[in-house]
This record gives C-alpha cells, structure tokens and sequence, in this order.
C-alpha cells in the first residue's frame, strides 16, 4: 500500500502529495521536489549566467539555481587549473637531466623526453667496462636480471643483451632460439657443471655454508632429476628459472612437486624473485647451514 505526504512545491510553493518512499529517496539525494514537470522546467531557468573563475578563461555560462557554489568555474579543466596551483598534490621537484622543476609522482625526470636521455646516459664504452668490472670482480659473467640498473640501457645501445655481452668479451649465458631455453654451462666454485648463472650461484652458496650436495639425483621412479640434493637425499633442491614462461615447465614443476610429496621428500623450491635484483638464499635455504 503506498503512501503520500503533504509537502509544497520548490518552485510555486503550492501543496500536493507525493509518494513518501520517493519523497524520502529525494531528501536524501538533496534534490528538489515539484508538483509537476512545468515548475520543475521554470525552476531550472531562474539560475544566473556566471564568468569562469579562471582568469585565462573568463567564458560567461548559465548555471542553475541549486548548481551555483562559492567558486564557479565553466568546466572540470578550468576547476583543475586553478586548483592545482592553489593546492598542489605533488610537491615541487627538480628533473634529474635538465634540472627544471615539476610535480609528478614517481618518475624522477619532467618529460618522456628527459627519461630517456637520463636513462641511456651511459655510452657503449662505459657499459663495457661496467661489465668487465662486474666479471672481474665476481668471476662469472653477470646474468641480465643480476645487473637491473644497466641492462636495459645496455639492450638500447647494443640492440640486445646477449650483443653486450659479447660487446664486452664474455659468453653469453644462453640462447633465445627456442622457447624451452638451450643452456649454457656455468662451473661452480667446487667444479660442479650447473646449466646457468643462477645455478651457479645457489650451488656457490651451498659450498660457502659446507652443505653438503649432490647434483642431478634422479626422482625415485623417473625421468626427471633434481637440481641439488642433500640429507641423504631426503631434501630436494630445484631452481625453477623459467616458471610462468613454458606450459611445459610448469606442468614438470607441478610433477616434481607431486612426486617429492608421494615420496616423502622435502623440495626447496627457488625462484627467480629470490636471486634478483636482492639475494635471499640466506632466508629461503637458512636451514640447511
């Protein structure tokens, strides 16, 4: 059963009933109620024509009655001219290649521009001997995610990273050729052959503990083998490098997963997060030492 309620007019102020459920929605929208289509229409044309608040704007508009507020403006793009400077949201900073300054969240240079000139900032000749330093300094050639702060730099000038790579005397890891990678050799410190950089440094980090370790132990009952084993083979060790790159290998991870299960073997699973760019094998194989 519906219900009305007496109430007048916004417009000719004249008293008529109005369904209350409607009548309590408008109140609390703030709108207005009228006793017909005709006072609704007259009240909309007994606003005021207004000049934008901008003063590079200055554009006259009409503005009705309920929408005229304390400042005005003709449109969302002139309210934000002015707002912004009068309450800016970023504060001031000066770009890192030209030194001008500008508001914007993150990005330390002003323009596209600026970016790309303060990021490709180092010459062939300089990115060569950063890698060469790196080479020296750690005995293995640097793998790409290793290095975050100039291999993209280095894949701009020399038009890839692998061309870097050789640009600088070094080997690259291994080749794009296929989707399942081919892998390149890499020698850890206690003679083990591992298929990559990254390999070799969690076999590094075992041998640095005096963890001792065993590499490619087959699954019981399979193919596949694992990366490391230790504790009398009771602990499995894998690094998963190509996670979210293959279908193929992540069905094998789920497999390797499934087996060490069925076998009662722990499987230490390491992933590319944690080699790069921040070294957390202390915190992922702590136990083990």
């Amino acid at each position: 059963m519906l219900r009305f309620v007496k109430i007048k007019c916004h417009f000719c102020h004249k008293q008529f009933y109005k369904d209350k459920r409607h009548f309590n929605w408008n109140k609390k929208l703030g709108h207005n109620s009228f006793c017909s289509k005709k006072c609704e229409t007259k009240y909309r044309l007994t606003g005021k024509w207004l000049s934008c608040e901008n003063t590079d704007c200055k554009r006259n508009f009409y503005r009705s009655k309920s929408d005229i507020l304390k400042y005005n403006y003709c449109s969302r793009s002139c309210a934000a001219a002015i707002n912004n400077k009068k309450y800016p949201k970023w504060p001031i900073k000066y770009c890192k290649n030209c030194k001008e300054p500008f508001r914007r969240e993150g990005s330390p240079y002003c323009s596209v521009k600026c970016g790309k000139l303060g990021r490709f900032r180092y010459t062939k000749k300089e990115l060569v001997d950063l890698l060469k330093s790196h080479f020296n300094k750690n005995g293995r050639v640097p793998a790409r995610r290793e290095v975050p702060e100039i291999s993209h730099k280095a894949t701009h000038l020399f038009n890839s990273w692998n061309k870097a790579l050789i640009a600088a005397g070094l080997e690259p890891h291994r080749s794009h050729d296929h989707r399942m990678y081919k892998r390149l050799k890499a020698k850890a410190q206690d003679g083990h052959l591992c298929d990559s950089t990254s390999e070799a440094i969690i076999d590094n980090w075992l041998y640095k503990n005096k963890v001792r370790h065993s590499r490619n132990v087959p699954y019981p009952n399979t193919g596949h083998l694992s990366d490391w084993a230790t504790k009398n083979d009771k602990i499995f060790i894998e690094y998963f490098g190509l996670a979210k790159d293959s279908p193929r290998y992540d069905r094998s991870i789920r497999e390797k997963i499934t087996m060490c299960r069925k076998n009662k073997i722990k499987l230490i699973g390491v992933y590319p997060k944690d080699l790069y760019p921040t070294n957390k094998l202390d915190k992922i194989l702590s136990k083990l030492a």
